[in-house]
């Protein structure tokens, strides 16, 4: 069945009110989803889950029958995408010679169009394909490369209700932007309101950073992912790792916003209710 413009734009004023009701979480209430392919959608639902947070470029990449079907399934799952990652895929260069600025553009417009009718209003930017510097390249002006992107993108996703969170990334993953200190210069140098910076857990445990630097930056803070860091898998149990730092600096900053579980799992369906209630309990609800 065809899907006419009117039935999309109905779908995406649902996905944008459900967005923004879960951005806007009730006082000790934080948002819990699952970061995945769209393949895992009914595994994200069924294990309840807040909302999903879906792949940008994956949604970008498919036919517009496909989107039109994605978009129809949501909201028949009643399942909200409020959040996603993956925003720039490897052969968008956003870092060195081979930079197309036009190429860029056109990305972006159909990325933040697709996702702005899902409901999306806030999306993590690690890409860590797209911002890897050559070797040989200077980082001093990859940065400078990184910070024109983030001008340019910024006022894109305002007009789409849009919020970009950079995500520090570990250096083995990706050799720009690699703590929570790198992500905060980033966004003030782009200077713009919906440029802000989001933690990865992940990350932040294997590059070793002090739960401390949160409050510094939480007036900053949009976002959060969350693993358990041996093995990047779904969190379980509480002492499986030394969380309590981490949750006691989050508890500490009042954090109400949302956490996507960016792990592995072997059966979401049986781990996804215990890490709900794991975090739940680690952040005091």
């Amino acid at each position: 069945m065809r899907i006419t413009l009117k039935q999309t734009t109905a779908i995406a004023a649902l996905f944008a009110c459900a967005g923004w009701a879960l951005l806007a979480q009730p006082a000790g209430k934080v948002g819990i989803g699952y970061c995945g392919p769209l393949k895992d959608i009914d595994a994200v639902k069924a294990a309840g889950f807040d909302y999903m947070e879906v792949r940008t470029s994956e949604v970008a990449a498919l036919s517009d029958a496909d989107y039109e079907a994605l978009a129809a399934k949501l909201k028949r799952l009643a399942l909200p995408t409020p959040a996603a990652y993956w925003f720039v895929p490897a052969e968008v260069k956003l870092t060195g010679p081979a930079v197309d600025k036009n190429q860029q553009a056109q990305y972006l417009h159909k990325a933040l169009d697709r996702a702005s009718r899902l409901g999306v209003r806030v999306i993590v930017f690690g890409s860590s394909g797209a911002r890897m510097v050559p070797d040989g390249f200077s980082k001093t002006e990859a940065f400078a490369q990184l910070v024109d992107f983030g001008k340019r993108a910024g006022p894109e996703a305002r007009a789409r209700n849009i919020t970009i969170a950079i995500e520090a990334q570990r250096k083995v993953e990706c050799n720009i932007i690699n703590n929570t200190g790198e992500a905060l210069a980033w966004v003030e140098a782009v200077n713009d309101p919906n440029i802000q910076l989001m933690v990865d857990y992940y990350h932040f445990a294997v590059e070793e950073e002090d739960p401390v630097v949160i409050a510094k930056v939480k007036d900053h803070l949009r976002h959060l992912h969350m693993a358990n860091p041996n093995n990047r898998v779904i969190p379980l149990k509480w002492e499986e790792y030394n969380y309590a730092p981490f949750f006691a600096a989050l508890r500490q900053i009042q954090y109400d916003k949302l956490i996507g579980i960016e792990a592995s799992s072997d059966n979401l369906l049986a781990d996804g209710p215990r890490s709900i209630a794991l975090l739940r309990r680690a952040l005091g609800e």
